[in-house]
């Protein structure tokens, strides 16, 4: 029986309920017990420490023109913090996001064991929110992992102190955590795009690789073109635009604008692909 057929049928098994398959508990532990969620674990959480020990070895970051987060980065707990979510957003964050929504149901596919799942059975639509969802979980676990580590290893390098801005103004520590958490949040909202794109390239191709090479290649590319300012007007259209918006949260009086319009630009995408994703998954004549 075809694994459509097999859906069809268990519609009407006795005993059968939909709610009751692939629970979310044992799909978050199927991922987590991964190499490659170990791994990319284990590499966020070393990359503070490369970085305290460059710094150890070339000294504090030199101050030529203008200042930024990175040339603060040893001045306190915080300010190491905040340097690691800075290092993070352009690409070192992007990948795990999509790496973990776009490998999730390509591996199925890749294992021929999706038509397995559906044969179970397992409804499309449901398994394509569980793995989406886990997908989700993971990267917002590996977003605040970098930061959070990096708290923790600037903070016993360079102690506990204010947060200094690029500015030359400082919040105080108690200001700038909840400030620092915001900002957290803001560029994991502004990374569903890539985790949506990821998913939609997962469900049509059986290439775990392909999946997450395409949307790390496609947030490459907005990056390029939000680079160029001929574009003009045309760049807030981008999410590329709004990365680094989270930076308006670290302000002496934080402004909101610029990290409105990137978390709405990436939900609005990010329906647009999950729509397409559904669609064509649940036409498509799985085989593998």
């Amino acid at each position: 029986m075809s694994a459509v057929g097999a859906e069809v049928s268990a519609d009407h098994a006795a005993g059968y309920r939909a709610g009751r398959t692939l629970p979310f508990r044992v799909e978050v532990v199927r991922q987590l017990r991964r190499r490659r969620t170990l791994v990319v674990g284990g590499v966020l959480a070393a990359m503070p420490l490369v970085v305290l020990a460059a710094f150890a070895v070339a000294g504090t970051p030199g101050r030529e023109g203008r200042t930024s987060f990175i040339e603060l980065a040893t001045s306190s707990g915080p300010n190491f913090a905040v340097t690691m979510l800075f290092m993070g957003t352009g690409f070192m964050l992007v990948v795990p996001v999509a790496l973990f929504c776009g490998d999730t149901v390509a591996s199925e596919a890749s294992w021929s064991s999706l038509r397995y799942l559906l044969a179970a059975p397992v409804p499309r639509a449901r398994l394509l929110v569980r793995k989406f969802l886990v997908g989700l979980l993971f990267s917002a676990t590996a977003v605040a992992l970098l930061p959070l580590v990096g708290l923790l290893v600037g903070t016993m390098a360079y102690g506990w102190g204010d947060l200094r801005l690029p500015a030359g103004a400082s919040l105080t520590a108690g200001d700038a955590l909840p400030r620092l958490a915001v900002a957290v949040v803001y560029v994991f909202l502004s990374e569903i795009v890539i985790a949506a794109a990821a998913f939609w390239l997962s469900t049509a191709t059986d290439a775990p690789l392909g999946a997450v090479g395409g949307a790390v290649f496609a947030s490459i590319i907005t990056g390029v073109l939000d680079a160029i300012t001929a574009l003009g007007d045309l760049r807030a259209w981008l999410p590329a635009h709004w990365q680094y918006a989270w930076a308006d949260a670290l302000q002496p009086r934080m402004e909101w604008g610029g990290m409105v319009q990137g978390v709405s630009l990436s939900l609005s995408y990010a329906v647009v692909l999950l729509a397409l994703a559904f669609r064509g998954f649940t036409r498509k004549d799985v085989v593998s």
